[in-house]
């Protein structure tokens, strides 16, 4: 079922960067691969898969994205990547195996230079558009990227960290609008619309998903062409049942796997349409819905919240016929509401970045409150103690899984802590139910889960303590009813600063200027000291249960 050893099939890389950082086969995780719809060619080019190959299916004239007030056809877009593609070889020296960042919001822009790069043969790294220059530093040194590709509109940040990086050689801006008129654009104009892709191996990288860890230091997780087509042919053929009449709406960045596979990769795969909305508020994603009568929603439970309400002001969201939740556990009132107005239930489920995407999920006609769900076909999952021994049904443990994709980090140690015996050790706290069913807990880690996004307290820390006036910090997790948790920081001034709701205020804009605005303290509570071990370690869990 799983094999003790890793065989990669030959490499199209000529930079071979990644490949070498793979970690040693006896660190890999059980890979279970055996299934008939996970059997892919030896040569396999995601970025053809999901354009080209569509043409060649008879989609050409399908709608594949809409976004910044255009449609853009599986032919349209199909005839725009080649032309980047050959941009990016031509113009820009990408070889096969170079790394190329791609900074930007979600518009159509940002898929076509994705799969443009891709095509090229290029390992791509999206980043979110709100990392500022020192976060962007660790991502561009970690995986040694060269060329960084830009929605000019938020080029300033990527500029900056050029200008201190020793890799980062060229950043080049692409038009995020319809206009088509930034640099890249316009050396793209006149190319041709065929481009000979690379013929990357399916194990070739094609994608570092970058996450981090409880201090902060990002990891780099490794994703192969076979894996981008394995969450698709897996989770979103089973669980979505997606057909080309399908229209996705979703409010998560395509800058995490969670939203590239829910918002570019699961339509595309089907012939499906992906819509496209820089600033994913709930009013924007029922205008999308009520528009364009979309069927397929992924978001996040604060935002089912108010599409509810919306509901009571006339809002009319029943084209939906699958809603998705993730990022922050589904409470059971929400379910039940969405269930009592909509008739159909939303979806709970778990993936991580390691995983690259959900590997346990509820389906339609088997979704309960309060329960993540069953595996994915192809997927298995256990609750083990620390020693790995699987507990009895009921008891709380750590989630264990493993499947067709599983963690690999790019040259990283954490490596041996997220994979142990075979089995992926995801950080979270679950049961299981007599009738086998996943129960979520807790996190098992310091990573505090806020709207959706995963942010680490230390680094929250580390901005705050940047501050003059800041002797000492604390950041955990709270509890809160609309986010899930928020950044909650108990801060120890320097002798004669005034505790006040103005100097709560300069902290909060301070780490907002510091590192990404999602990130900054929604709480910040003034302390005399922070509680610490005998050797000064700061005791967290005591302040999480002052908390509570």
């Amino acid at each position: 079922m799983s094999s003790p050893t890793v065989r990669l099939g030959p490499s199209a890389h000529v930079d071979t960067f990644t490949r070498d950082r793979l970690p040693s086969p006896d660190r890999w995780p059980d890979l279970i691969l055996d299934r008939a719809e996970f059997q892919y060619p030896d040569r396999l080019n995601i970025g053809v898969e999901l354009t080209d190959r569509m043409v060649d299916r008879g989609f050409g004239d399908h709608v594949a994205l809409i976004g910044n007030g255009r449609r853009r056809t599986y032919k349209e877009l199909a005839d725009w990547s080649n032309r980047l593609a050959h941009a990016l070889v031509e113009n820009y020296g990408v070889k096969p195996g170079n790394r190329v960042l791609i900074r930007s919001g979600n518009n159509p822009a940002f898929v076509a230079v994705w799969l443009a790069a891709t095509k090229a043969g290029a390992v791509v790294v999206n980043t979110m558009p709100m990392l500022r220059a020192g976060e962007l530093s660790k991502i561009v040194d970690k995986a040694e990227i060269g060329l960084a590709l830009s929605d000019s509109r938020i080029a300033d940040e990527l500029v900056a960290c050029a200008k201190q990086s020793r890799s980062l050689k060229q950043v080049v801006p692409f038009d995020g609008t319809h206009n088509h008129d930034a640099e890249l654009d316009r050396v793209a104009l006149d190319k041709d619309v065929h481009f000979e892709a690379v013929p990357t191996s399916r194990d070739d990288v094609a994608l570092l998903g970058f996450t981090s860890g409880t201090t902060g230091e990002p990891k780099a997780t490794v994703h192969f062409h076979r894996d981008l087509l394995i969450i698709a042919d897996g989770y979103a053929k089973e669980v979505l049942n997606v057909t080309p009449d399908d229209v996705f709406v979703g409010s998560p960045p395509l800058a995490f796997t969670f939203g590239l596979g829910g918002l570019a990769l699961f339509p595309l795969r089907f012939g499906a349409t992906a819509t496209l909305l820089e600033n994913a508020s709930p009013a924007n994603m029922i205008g999308i819905i009520e528009t364009y009568k979309a069927t397929i929603c992924f978001t996040a439970p604060t935002a089912y919240r108010a599409m509810m309400a919306a509901m009571d002001e006339g809002a009319d969201l029943s084209s939906l016929r699958v809603a998705v939740s993730a990022g922050e556990t589904l409470p059971a009132p929400v379910f039940h509401e969405w269930v009592r107005r909509t008739g159909t239930a939303i979806l709970d489920g778990i993936g991580t970045t390691e995983l690259l995407h959900i590997f346990i999920s509820n389906r339609l006609g088997d979704a309960h409150a309060g329960c993540t769900g069953r595996p994915i076909t192809g997927y298995e999952a256990r609750i083990v103690d620390e020693e790995m021994r699987e507990l009895p049904r009921g008891m709380v443990g750590r989630l264990a899984v493993r499947g067709p994709t599983g963690c690999r980090y790019l040259a990283d140690a954490r490596q041996t802590s997220y994979v142990r015996n075979g089995w992926n050790l995801t950080g979270d706290a679950f049961s299981q139910d007599e009738q086998g069913r996943f129960h979520f807990a807790a996190r098992t880690d310091d990573m505090i889960l806020s709207a959706g996004y995963n942010i680490a307290g230390p680094e929250v820390e580390a901005a705050l303590l940047a501050h003059a006036d800041v002797a000492e910090c604390a950041v955990v997790g709270q509890p809160d009813e609309e986010r899930g948790q928020i950044v909650a920081a108990f801060v120890v001034l320097r002798s004669g600063v005034t505790r006040d709701e103005a100097m709560a205020k300069c902290l909060q804009e301070h780490v907002k200027a510091t590192i990404a605005p999602y990130k900054y303290p929604r709480a910040v509570t003034f302390v005399d000291r922070l509680p610490k071990t005998a050797t000064g370690k700061i005791q967290r869990f005591r302040i999480r249960e002052g908390e509570r």
